[in-house]
């Protein structure tokens, strides 16, 4: 029998208190999502140690069924957050298809979250190529030659398929492939999520409306 993954106890209310380190924030209040979530963004790059603009996507597959991975946002503004993978992989087939997402940033030293569903549109031919240029050469090659989501033989298969295009383009910089570019979700929903102490966390929710955004909070 396998044994019993190692899931930590629920806190004392000791433990409550050592841990929760916003119990002396301001009230979670804000008329611009936007704004505020570029507020804690900017703070979560000052305290997370790996990837702040880690993000869950989760989309639906054709039968409906969830799926969900962790990509890096690459851009946010009052127009959305923008993203960029492989056209050909599943999360590039689903987001075509369905035109749908949501997003879930989880920055753990902040205790936050932030999470956003909305709408996906392809960014522009120019936005990809400029986001493209600032990516190291290596990463460009590996986009080349990876088949993003599709069987793989073997790890050598992969790396033969780097080292011909580090070929095909020189020591110079590969250009965009045409299988490679971004998205941006236009949210239409945003919820904040921040903890306090004794599981009575604050949830701040702004809907997209006519003319700008309705504010409301839920039960945690």
């Amino acid at each position: 029998m396998s044994a019993k993954p190692p899931i930590p106890p629920s806190p004392t209310e000791d433990e409550y208190l050592k841990a929760v380190a916003s119990a002396d924030l301001p009230p979670l209040t804000a008329e611009d999502p936007v704004g505020l979530f570029a507020e804690w963004l900017a703070e979560a790059v000052k305290s997370e140690v790996n990837d702040p603009n880690a993000m869950a996507l989760a989309t639906v597959d054709a039968g409906g069924l969830p799926d969900v991975r962790m990509v890096l946002l690459k851009d946010a503004g009052p127009d959305g957050f923008v993203f960029y993978t492989n056209l050909g992989s599943a999360k590039g087939q689903q987001l075509a298809a369905s035109g749908k997402a949501a997003l879930l940033f989880h920055w753990k030293s902040l205790r936050r979250q932030v999470r956003v569903r909305g709408m996906v549109t392809p960014v522009s031919a120019e936005e990809a190529d400029a986001y493209w240029a600032t990516r190291a050469r290596p990463a460009q090659l590996g986009a080349w030659a990876s088949q993003q989501s599709q069987p793989l033989p073997d790890r050598l298969a992969f790396e033969k398929a780097i080292a011909a295009y580090g070929v095909k383009f020189g020591l110079g910089k590969a250009p965009r492939p045409p299988h490679w570019s971004g998205f941006r979700l236009t949210p239409s929903h945003i919820e904040f999520w921040r903890d306090r102490p004794f599981r009575l966390h604050e949830r701040l929710v702004f809907d997209a409306a006519p003319g700008g955004w309705t504010t409301s909070r839920l039960y945690p």
